[in-house]
């Protein structure tokens, strides 16, 4: 199986680049985000998917693990196929796009050609979950409950709000820091985000 392929960019056209590797060209199916990684003439490493279907046979290719790893998601999600994730992977860089789903932005997902309400909407309900709990999880944001009795407010909230900051790249110290002073009982966990990045524009 391929999972990553290094060679010459040889074409870079739209929604496809051809790697030249040791003189057999690779057609790969990518997203603006990682035509945009790339360059003609140039090494480049993509990380790659193969679809064998009974009407043939596609080769995906991402200039990142992540931005695969999220085609695969998406392309996991009942009416969403290997197009359409691409359409979607195109619109915004896989960290807003984990965000949008994470926060239920379902605006940002149907900017993408081809990608109505009720895909997207789809998508935040079979994905939304998936992906804060592995943002917990990378970042350990559940450390950020505190025992104390001011902040008795749900753990998942508080959680997932440190998850959407992680996704920007925060560290766990920065979004401490950055909710110390709000009022995590009274607001909703998009307050919650839009409070702590205010926050953080100000320090």
């Amino acid at each position: 199986m391929l999972f990553f392929l290094t060679g010459t960019v040889a074409l870079v056209e739209p929604g496809m680049a051809v790697l030249d590797c040791g003189g057999v060209g690779y057609a790969c199916k990518t997203t603006n985000y990682t035509l945009g990684a790339i360059q003609k003439g140039k090494t480049a490493t993509l990380y790659t998917h193969l679809s064998v279907r009974e009407d043939g046979i596609d080769l995906y290719g991402f200039a990142t693990k992540e931005e695969k790893r999220l085609f695969l998601l998406l392309i996991s999600v009942s009416g969403v196929g290997p197009k359409a994730a691409l359409s979607i992977l195109s619109t915004a860089p896989p960290p807003q796009l984990i965000l949008s789903i994470i926060m239920e932005d379902v605006k940002t997902l149907t900017m993408a050609p081809g990608i109505g309400k009720k895909i997207a909407q789809r998508i935040v309900l079979e994905l939304k979950d998936k992906l804060a709990k592995e943002q917990k999880m990378e970042s350990g944001t559940s450390n950020m409950v505190s025992s104390g009795a001011h902040l008795m407010i749900p753990e998942d909230k508080v959680a997932e709000a440190g998850a959407a900051l992680a996704v920007l790249g925060y560290s766990q110290m920065e979004i401490q820091q950055a909710l110390k002073g709000v009022a995590l009982n009274d607001l909703s966990r998009e307050e919650i985000v839009k409070a702590a990045l205010k926050n953080m524009m100000t320090k």
